[in-house]
């Protein structure tokens, strides 16, 4: 699944293909997302504006448009957005397409049908049930040691759900989060309830820095992430632990081990992590 980092090298690949572009119309082909895709919403919001700016919110993409709109967008499990010519032929599952000016689209691929596009007025996007209910940004000041502890105080549970918690911090993501606890040598199930401040302080430090990595390298393509222009990532290459079960970790070649946590695959080093 797309997680923080390929939503951010997908906001900038985008930007340079879609700012000041006209969004001439919109074709809905398969309007059964993981939510109904409303075509009457987007031809009310969407089509006939400009773009003004691409933003993102925790995994969602904020495409502003003329006249206070915005088009959001989430890729769910296995959603790409391209922009190709307009007479490229149909893409399997390319579920919608925003046709725009000098003869380009944007299209919206989906396999799984897990992603998301609706379209609300700009100024009411912080009231929106998608959004509402979201933590700091995890590449924001905002988010650091003191922040954690604050967060975890009177909760128990492994610190990796703790982090993966959107209400917590945005955009931590099951990849990111085995990392960034390799990263800070804590192991991921610790209880919250068992961290001091300063293993916090390390924690957040190195959230901030996984996800920075993996913004500078394109992001991590594992099945099916690419960017507006069709690039795969290549953090992939960096992992540390993610996926690496056997392998020797690279810090004090002890094998990587993995374990389940809340149904998802977690890896680790035992002897680093505490």
């Amino acid at each position: 699944m797309p997680e923080l980092p390929e939503v951010e090298v997908l906001r900038c690949s985008l930007s340079r293909r879609l700012l000041d572009r006209l969004i001439e119309r919109i074709e809905v082909r398969t309007p059964a997302l993981r939510e109904p895709v409303d075509a009457a919403e987007l031809e009310r919001w969407v089509a006939g504006r400009r773009v003004r700016a691409l933003r993102r919110r925790a995994k969602y993409l904020l495409i502003d448009l003329d006249g206070d709109a915005t088009l959001i967008v989430h890729l769910g499990m296995s959603g790409r957005l391209t922009v190709v010519a307009e007479d490229e032929p149909l893409a399997p599952h390319e579920h919608l397409a925003f046709h725009l000016d000098r003869g380009e689209r944007l299209r919206f691929v989906d396999p799984r049908r897990f992603g998301l596009i609706f379209a609300r007025p700009t100024a009411q996007l912080e009231e929106d049930p998608h959004l509402a209910h979201l933590g700091v940004e995890p590449l924001d000041a905002a988010l650091d040691g003191a922040y954690l502890a604050r967060c975890a105080r009177g909760r128990r549970g492994p610190v990796k759900n703790f982090v993966m918690d959107g209400r917590v911090v945005v955009g931590v993501g099951n990849i990111y989060a085995s990392e960034a606890l390799w990263r800070a040598r804590i192991h991921p199930r610790r209880s919250v309830a068992r961290i001091a401040l300063r293993r916090w302080q390390r924690l957040a430090a190195a959230i901030k820095e996984v996800l920075a990595a993996a913004i500078e390298e394109g992001g991590t393509t594992l099945n099916d992430f690419a960017d507006g222009e069709g690039n795969a990532g290549y953090f992939q290459v960096s992992l540390a632990v993610y996926g690496r079960e056997g392998e020797p970790c690279p810090r004090c070649r002890r094998p990587i081990r993995r374990l389940a946590l809340s149904g998802r695959s977690t890896f680790y080093c035992s002897a680093c992590q505490r």
